[in-house]
């Protein structure tokens, strides 16, 4: 998410809203992680060559959605809103997006800690994957926030040890960095990770805003050419359609034959989230990485008022209703749709 796309809203008001969600969630029922969920189907996943398999090691594609910044939209992650993404969207995973700056993180560890653990507490009784994401923007080099990081990941795997549903995303959208810098930090804070939670995937930014460095004149190749050394980790690609045209595209087919490659954030508007749709050009992406069980999730699950959002504004403040399509956008009318088609996900 570039910096055009931070909504407004004073810091005073996001701390009571992530106050009141945190007692929500954490005095709310249990809900019921059933059989035949997408973590009971596929239980521990693995990256094994290109790909992401499952407990089988049959390679599968999960599809899901993100959280806004959750010191502005915490309201939009209730029982209910979680209910819906899990039971009516069938959704695979949930993305809980944990600002470092722009009111997060920095301003209150033990807060966005806890709202961050409540919510993947949450998504996992749903039988939903997480991906934890660490949500760095502004600065875009991970470096800045390397002492805030790793304390965040050892908090947050410690607290999830033992879960097999949890991935972990270590720097949102870097830019401004070279790769070498981006994955020397990578290759800091997986070894933290690791030291708890040996087996949980690790998804890695890419240069530029996880474009493979598309956006600042570079490709794949430089990651291709440098890997990170670890194992058991994915590369992170982000594109908004209206904005992210052919280019784009064609970088993101290229690196997901020689890399593993996560589409952890993605919009069908401009590279703000916001603007008209661009359909067309957002189902030419969904098709391709159908066709390469490329993972994704689309930007985001909330009340915003930019097009990217999926729910109408004030959908959030009055509880719902979550279901069907009556509170949606159109981009959350078309996102729905297409989370709902059935996964078909091998189980043997």
């Amino acid at each position: 998410m570039t910096p055009a796309r931070l909504p407004l809203r004073p810091a005073a008001a996001a701390a009571a809203l992530a106050s009141a969600l945190l007692l929500t969630l954490t005095t709310a029922p249990t809900a019921r992680a059933q059989a035949g969920t997408p973590v009971d189907v596929n239980g521990r996943l693995e990256v094994c060559g290109t790909k992401l398999c499952n407990q089988h090691g049959n390679p599968i594609q999960l599809r899901g959605m993100s959280t806004h910044g959750t010191q502005w939209y915490s309201q939009c992650l209730t029982g209910g809103s979680l209910d819906a993404l899990a039971e009516d969207w069938k959704a695979d995973v949930l993305r809980v997006s944990t600002y470092v700056q722009e009111g997060g993180y920095e301003t209150d560890p033990a807060r966005y800690t806890d709202l961050a653990d409540s919510l993947i507490r949450q998504a996992s009784e749903r039988g939903m994957y997480v991906i934890v994401d660490w949500h760095m923007l502004d600065p875009g080099d991970p470096m800045a926030n390397l002492d805030h990081a790793r304390k965040f990941f050892t908090d947050i795997a410690h607290r999830n040890k033992g879960r097999d549903n949890i991935l972990y995303e270590i720097a949102n959208e870097p830019s401004g960095v070279s790769w070498s810098r981006i994955k020397n930090y990578a290759e800091r804070i997986i070894p933290v990770i690791r030291s708890v939670d040996a087996d949980a995937p690790v998804l890695v930014g890419t240069r530029a805003w996880s474009s493979f460095g598309v956006s600042e004149g570079a490709d794949e190749s430089e990651v291709v050419d440098n890997p990170v050394d670890a194992s058991n980790i994915m590369y992170t690609f982000h594109f908004y359609a209206d904005s992210h045209r052919d280019a784009y595209l064609a970088t993101l087919s290229r690196a997901a034959d020689r890399l593993p490659v996560f589409v952890t954030e993605f919009g069908t508007q401009n590279y703000a989230g916001e603007g008209a749709d661009d359909f067309a050009m957002s189902q030419r992406y969904l098709d391709l990485m159908a066709d390469k069980k490329i993972s994704w999730v689309n930007w985001n699950f909330s009340d915003d008022h930019r097009s990217g959002a999926v729910f109408r504004t004030g959908t959030c403040a009055a509880d719902g209703p979550w279901t069907g399509t009556a509170s949606l956008k159109p981009a959350g009318v078309w996102i729905r749709d297409r989370v709902r088609t059935p996964d078909a996900f091998p189980a043997g």
